[in-house]
């Protein structure tokens, strides 16, 4: 289970003993990534060194960035200060044609400057309905996002109805185009009974998804909690 978690640590205000901290707990216990903003790179590429790889949350969070030029440098700045991974979120417009030509020229940007990278996007599903969650995830998937990401954590938790939207979805896109591609569940997950109830939501639609190349997990406390197991 650990090693599908991108281990997260999203405070700007971290004291320099405290990130410390969490960089030996990810030494220890090897997730499948650390999640920190792009200032923190440098400090923690130092203590961590090339072990473990490092996503950088760029574009504004837990409120999406709506710039497109801010978003462009947001990742090229996080690339350049060594960031191997991006997590950025698609901020939803309270608009019936929600998501339209707007959020489609920003995602192809998105990729278009990640290039080489893995990228995640969140589309915070807590704030839309059914059909513009399918609507965002498809297109999304459409222009070759990696992974994407059912919400911050920071205006409603994930849930079971939506992780199961978003395993049909990737079952269908694979299906259709051929492609692989994966789904980062967080938002509120803390401890193994509630990955494990996700886990089975997804096996449900498509078993090939819990795969670590297909699977992540964003939790900044369940590694400590299942110590405790």
């Amino acid at each position: 289970m650990i090693g599908f978690i991108d281990y997260t640590l999203l405070d700007k205000q971290v004291s320099n003993d405290d990130l410390a901290i969490f960089c030996e707990k990810a030494r220890i216990y090897h997730p499948a990534t650390v999640c920190i903003f792009p200032a923190k790179i440098q400090r923690v590429r130092k203590i961590l060194g090339e072990e473990i790889p490092i996503t950088a949350v760029v574009g504004g969070f837990p409120i999406g960035s709506n710039d497109s030029e801010e978003i462009r440098k947001d990742i090229i700045s996080a690339i350049n200060l060594g960031a191997d991974e991006i997590d950025i979120v698609i901020e939803p417009r309270e608009s019936e044609d929600y998501p339209n030509e707007i959020e489609l020229e920003k995602l192809v940007m998105i990729r278009e400057v990640s290039k080489g990278k893995i990228l995640k996007v969140i589309i915070e599903t807590p704030l839309l309905s059914e059909r513009k969650i399918r609507a965002i995830t498809r297109m999304a998937l459409a222009v070759g996002v990696d992974f994407v990401k059912t919400c911050t954590g920071k205006r409603g938790p994930c849930t079971e109805d939506v992780v199961k939207i978003l395993s049909y979805e990737l079952m269908r896109h694979e299906l259709t185009f051929g492609e692989k591609l994966g789904m980062k569940i967080s938002g509120g997950i803390k401890d193994k009974n509630a990955v494990m109830r996700f886990m089975r939501v997804i096996n449900e639609e498509d078993e090939g998804i819990i795969h670590e190349k297909r699977l992540r997990i964003g939790a900044s406390s369940l590694i400590d909690n299942l110590e405790t197991i």
